[in-house]
């Protein structure tokens, strides 16, 4: 399992998407999507689950 704190964000989604250009896809996507429309950067993306910033 791979954490990604800020993962839907510009650099942290362009990791996931190296990531999963490397075949991993168990990954966990740490970042706040409530105020923001950084949600759009991980809809090409494969990842295991998403937690908000303030749970993790």
């Amino acid at each position: 399992m791979i954490v990604v704190t800020g993962g839907a964000g510009f650099i942290g989604s362009a990791f996931v998407a190296k990531l999963n250009d490397e075949g991993q896809d168990a990954i966990v996507i740490v970042d706040e999507l409530e105020s923001s429309e950084k949600w759009k950067n991980l809809v090409k993306r494969r990842y295991a689950d998403y937690i908000h910033k303030g749970a993790f």
